[in-house]
């Protein structure tokens, strides 16, 4: 508008009431003209999220471990935002990767079995055709889209990636310890691992090209592929599902880091994740495109403790996979987008549910309107603008809703022991055990005598849930009906 008054005043100075248009003027005009017109469309980021199995929130050297080296992650966390209360939506595999790539908590998109913890290669079931996952969304908007590593919603053709929003799919469709060979327990066979105890399939889209998968080399492979679908894409906006198979047990480790870490084994096998990181974030760097790419590294679950050093750790946080203590949902969590965030640690509260929202957002994606979605936008936090619209973090174990989390302060309706794969004793509470995190993040003292009326807040808490899961089923039941129309 400034340019066009500076225009009129020209014109109105040469002669008054009707402009004279010179040469000069014209041109002014011209450039004038373009600059009132709309700007045009912001490049959209590439989104990359690296996703490990197992992994435990004190496994990483930016995170406190003393042993295991990580430098590209501890350059990320350094660069970027290194987040301390993220969550994983679950704490075992299956149900964490639905929340991840749908936005709804696992008892909404029904992969939440109570039958099952997580698929198996005999099951018939997978993801639900009806709902959206983050790659149909990304790809609607315009995004190439892959799938590399793990997958486990479902290993039937109508399951796999290819028919759920990524163009394409390179990985193990399930957990790398299944189609076990041998007879022995998996504890027994992860102490001397060979290939050839576990028949995995490694798929290419949905054909199988190697079976069992040479795991020694499968996060090398993985990584490899990741990189070769950045240099493919790097001229259009890309949509990046990393999901290692790993340090899911069985553990391997290719050649050049077998042996080569002081944690042993379980190191090697985060030392070479971390190496996969490095290189992918040289490719970025590289191609010119890191400043347009945004990278998210975090892991489904806690590690599993009974593997004991085959098993990562929960530093000082309490219990591991398969559990709702802390150390079986919250993940080491590191968001990278070199330029762009506002850089530094974030004790705000996050979960892989919320990359469903946030990833919309930044590129200009629709977020489903027809079903209750349990995702956030974090961009007010990764660019520095507000606080995170999350307050609050539900800790479901198969359909039981076992603990909330409001504010500072996490309340247990029901506990139970670490995934051992035996059956273990449910106890229940009532009062709930109630510990506050910000200074207690051990869940070593329950504070419950001290605080009545926040127990009571959190019992409203759980109750307003309990109403709203039962509206998004009515929800869910209503949309059935009107597909078989």
């Amino acid at each position: 508008m400034a340019n066009r008054n500076s225009l009129f005043s020209i014109g109105a100075a040469r002669r008054p009431g009707r402009p004279h248009w010179t040469p000069a003027s014209l041109l002014v005009l011209t450039l004038s003209l373009l600059s009132c017109q709309s700007p045009p469309e912001a490049v959209r980021p590439n989104l990359i999220v690296i996703f490990c199995d197992d992994l435990g929130y004190g496994d990483l050297g930016s995170f406190g471990h003393p042993t295991i080296r990580t430098p590209n992650l501890d350059r990320m966390a350094r660069e970027g935002q290194k987040w301390t209360h993220f969550y994983s939506a679950a704490s075992v595999c299956t149900p964490s990767r639905a929340a991840l790539l749908t936005g709804r908590l696992p008892v909404r998109n029904g992969m939440m079995s109570p039958k099952h913890r997580v698929l198996f290669p005999d099951s018939a079931s997978g993801i639900p055709q009806e709902e959206v996952t983050l790659a149909e969304a990304l790809r609607n908007a315009g995004y190439a889209t892959a799938c590399v590593g793990k997958w486990h919603l479902g290993h039937l053709p109508q399951f796999l990636p290819t028919n759920n929003g990524f163009d394409s799919y390179f990985g193990i469709p399930y957990s790398n310890d299944m189609d076990q060979t041998r007879k022995e327990s998996t504890r027994d066979l992860v102490k001397e691992a060979r290939i050839e105890y576990w028949n995995v399939p490694l798929l290419r889209d949905r054909e199988i090209v190697e079976r069992p998968a040479d795991q020694r080399t499968i996060t090398r492979r993985y990584s490899e592929e990741a990189v070769r679908f950045i240099e493919e894409n790097r001229e259009r906006p890309f949509f990046l599902y990393l999901a290692h198979n790993l340090p899911h047990v069985p553990l391997f480790a290719s050649e050049d880091f077998l042996g080569t870490s002081r944690r042993g084994l379980y190191g090697d096998v985060v030392e070479e994740i971390d190496h996969g990181v490095g290189r992918i974030m040289q490719a970025l760097t590289g191609l010119g495109i890191a400043e347009r790419t945004l990278v998210v590294f975090t892991s489904d679950n806690g590690p599993w403790l009974p593997y004991r050093e085959h098993g990562g750790s929960a530093g000082l946080l309490r219990e591991g996979k398969g559990s709702t203590w802390e150390g079986g949902m919250r993940e080491p969590t590191i968001f990278w987008w070199p330029g762009k965030l506002d850089a530094g640690v974030v004790m705000e509260m996050g979960s892989t549910l919320d990359l469903f929202s946030t990833f919309c957002e930044i590129a200009g994606a629709e977020v489903p309107s027809d079903r209750i979605m349990d995702s956030y936008d974090l961009s007010p936090v990764l660019f520095g603008s507000g606080e995170s619209p999350r307050k609050s973090m539900f800790f479901y174990r198969e359909s039981k809703l076992y603990a909330v989390r409001q504010g500072e302060f996490k309340a247990h309706f029901i506990t139970k022991p670490v995934y051992t794969r035996r059956t273990e004793t449910e106890t229940h509470h009532d009062p709930p055990l109630l510990y506050h995190l910000g200074r207690d993040p051990g869940e070593q003292y329950d504070v419950a005598h001290l605080y009545p009326d926040v127990i009571q807040d959190m019992e409203k808490l759980v109750s307003d849930h309990r109403s709203e899961m039962v509206l998004g089923e009515d929800r869910l039941a209503q949309r059935s009906q009107d597909a078989k129309r």
